[in-house]
């Protein structure tokens, strides 16, 4: 199972590395890291004070059919992912025209900057790609329990995917967004596992 994320200041990281520890959780799977290649140049990124990126392999579209399934993470732009993990999935037009990734699933998963920011309208815009390809859509709906009613504390996610607000950036994933992150994980490996064994 892969996990493909872009991310600027480390909250989509910080969720993907969740979600990993949740999918391994799961006997049998195995879930790798990867992340898209950045499309800004380092000056831009310094002027917008990026951290470096981490030593996460950069995917390329060769690398995506060996995977049983996937979960897509990136940071939301005016409501849609990021235009770095846009361009890496217009990169995919082979892929798509052979649909190589149909009929596998994926989820996904987000960071948005507030409440307002685009929690769902990030998640429905995101379904597009997977639709072209013939993807799956594993929602996490309310399995996640009693976490996806949380009133008295800030939480990103949605029955969509896990989900965290960033704010002005200096506000890290909570240990309910991590605990979310984890769930998911589990839950997509648990249904990626059950969809290969019938196959």
């Amino acid at each position: 199972m892969d996990l493909w994320y872009y991310s600027m200041y480390g909250h989509v990281e910080k969720l993907a590395e969740e979600i990993k520890k949740g999918a391994a959780s799961v006997e049998g799977v195995e879930a790798k890291l990867w992340q898209v290649p950045e499309t800004l140049h380092e000056e831009v990124l310094g002027k917008m004070s990026a951290p470096p990126k981490s030593d996460v392999p950069i995917i390329t579209p060769n690398d995506l059919c060996e995977a049983d399934g996937y979960v897509f993470g990136f940071p939301t732009r005016f409501g849609m992912m990021s235009a770095q993990f846009k361009a890496f999935f217009d990169s995919t037009g082979g892929l798509w025209r052979t649909q190589q990734l149909a009929g596998k699933p994926a989820g996904i998963f987000y960071s948005t900057g507030s409440q307002g920011g685009g929690q769902e309208t990030t998640a429905l815009t995101a379904i597009t790609q997977l639709v072209h390809h013939g993807m799956i859509f594993v929602p996490i709906g309310y399995t996640f329990g009693a976490g996806m009613f949380e009133m008295e504390k800030v939480k990103g996610g949605s029955p969509y995917g896990a989900g965290t607000y960033a704010g002005d950036g200096s506000r890290q994933p909570s240990e309910l967004e991590l605990e979310q992150a984890f769930h998911q994980g589990k839950h997509i490996a648990t249904i990626t596992k059950k969809l290969k064994g019938v196959a």
